[in-house]
């Protein structure tokens, strides 16, 4: 009875884990940064449904997985050396524990300092004096938003300067349209294939992928 106790537990545990895995694909990876930063791309060259969602947010996802797998890597490790059975509450609790080292290192390395300044010196006023005791800047309730408020922060700093190469082309397409009394085409017909040439003569995918990854490197 007791074995099928714990075997239900551990089952379980593995159920409300696997739940958990979007909500942690999201908001704990280079998931965010990478979605947005390939969204704005693609607004921007103003192909409004190429590439699909599908492939975009699939690509998100997979180059998030290839820069946390060192990460994984660290916390399995560190579950595995452990040495727990697995086979109780405090167990699961401990290896939480333990497999949230290498993450609060990764996060606190990418957070910046402000956002994590906030959410540190805001917990008392939300969350009350006296709950905030054991709480500080290395707790996943501080990191995780002040991970992803960066992450956001920055990818919209990307976005922004990618954006101006294809917002000039625009503009220079509108201008000799208007000054040719061609006012009656939309400037967005004659723009997309100069900014899909841009993009192909300067492998544009391909250096956004390489610069997103490598901002992640050590």
């Amino acid at each position: 009875m007791e074995s099928l106790q714990d075997g239900s537990f551990g089952t379980l545990a593995l159920v409300l884990m696997a739940g958990m895995l979007p909500l942690a694909a999201v908001t704990v990876t280079a998931f965010a940064k990478i979605a947005v930063v390939i969204f704005i791309v693609r607004n921007a060259i103003g192909i409004q449904q190429l590439p699909p969602n599908a492939i975009l947010y699939g690509l998100s996802i997979i180059l998030s997985a290839y820069i946390a797998m060192p990460v994984m890597n660290e916390s399995y490790n560190a579950v595995r050396d452990s040495g727990l059975a697995m086979n109780e509450f405090e167990h699961w609790l401990a290896a939480g524990e333990t497999a949230s080292g290498p993450l609060r290192e990764f996060l606190l390395k990418y957070t910046d300092q402000k956002q994590l300044a906030f959410f540190e010196n805001s917990l008392a006023g939300i969350w009350g004096e006296g709950k905030t005791v054991e709480i500080d800047r290395n707790n996943l309730s501080v990191l995780v938003p002040a991970f992803m408020m960066s992450e956001l922060t920055r990818a919209f700093e990307i976005g922004f300067m990618l954006y101006l190469p294809f917002m000039a082309i625009d503009i220079i397409v509108t201008t000799i349209l208007i000054a040719l009394g061609m006012m009656m085409v939309p400037p967005t017909t004659v723009s997309i294939p100069f900014k899909l040439m841009l993009l192909i003569a300067l492998d544009g995918w391909t250096k956004i992928v390489h610069g997103l990854v490598l901002s992640y490197s050590a």
